[in-house]
């Protein structure tokens, strides 16, 4: 651009300054034209899902702080009980907590396959990397309350079909994480075990999972931060944990307000603990990879 703005100047065209500013005007005009689209998706978005609302969006936004007033200032006269629920409810959370380890444990070591088969230069059968890819492309567009209403259909309810689901997206998602991670790891150690017989197994044990051990460790962690959220979510579906006893909770609506607190303040607490532990072993695994 620079020589052509040049060579342009010397035959009498625009000089560097001109070609700049004429440059600058057009990339605000693109931007311009694009937040304007962007406006107007957003305004026809609105309206229609406004359109389509029962009860009116401008009719109920000005009562957004009454449920929640109602809720607070029921937990508030019982105050002296919400101690005892947080204690009544730790063993739901646990249920949930524990939904989450074992998804993100399955769906972390099929992900490993799944990012091993589709990593280029890395793949066991070549051909077939873009079958391997759309699969995790199917497992990471299906949610998981989708998958799970499925199976609640199939098997009944329970922690299994949450568990199944949330194994499900995450085989996806961390098979996609995986296989980028891969993709960027030194192929000499891989080479250097070819060319000494080492088989496909042995090439990926010994030359690729020691350098992108690290890596993968921290995104499953982040990813059971994720699962912790989405298994409480499924309960509300009729998956089981903490979930499941918010949704009754919220049935039996005024008198019960006091339950719900409970169980907000064990989903904090839960997610908070989570949170912290993991960014710590993510901040070692992480900077340690890099020294």
């Amino acid at each position: 651009m620079t020589e052509a703005t040049a060579v342009a100047a010397r035959a009498g065209g625009p000089t560097i300054r001109e070609a700049y500013f004429a440059e600058v005007r057009r990339k605000r005009l693109y931007g311009g034209i694009i937040l304007a689209i962007f406006i107007v998706l957003m305004v026809a978005g609105f309206r229609l899902a406004d359109d389509r609302n029962a009860g009116g969006f401008w009719d109920g936004i000005l009562n957004i702080f009454q449920f929640p007033s109602e809720v607070v200032s029921e937990a508030a006269e019982k105050a002296a009980l919400l101690p005892g629920l947080v204690i009544h409810f730790i063993p739901s959370m646990v249920e949930t907590v524990n939904i989450a380890a074992v998804s993100t444990l399955i769906g972390g070591l099929f992900g490993i396959v799944l990012a091993l088969l589709s990593t280029r230069g890395l793949a066991r059968w070549p051909r077939l990397i873009g079958l391997f890819r759309r699969m995790m492309d199917g497992m990471r567009a299906i949610p998981e309350i989708v998958i799970a209403l499925v199976l609640i259909f199939i098997i009944g309810g329970g922690p299994v079909p949450a568990m199944i689901a949330i194994a499900i997206h995450t085989a996806g998602a961390l098979g996609k994480l995986f296989s980028e991670a891969a993709e960027n790891a030194d192929m000499k150690p891989v080479e250097g075990l070819q060319s000494v017989g080492a088989g496909w197994l042995q090439r990926m044990w010994l030359g690729v999972l020691p350098q992108v051990a690290p890596n993968w460790i921290s995104y499953a962690l982040l990813r059971f931060e994720i699962n912790i959220r989405a298994s409480a979510i499924l309960g509300f579906v009729g998956s089981g944990g903490i979930g499941y006893d918010l949704r009754i909770a919220f049935q039996w609506g005024q008198g019960r307000y006091d339950e719900v607190v409970a169980i907000f303040i064990v989903l904090f607490i839960t997610i908070v603990v989570v949170d912290q532990i993991s960014s710590v072993y993510r901040d070692r695994l992480v900077k340690g990879a890099m020294r």
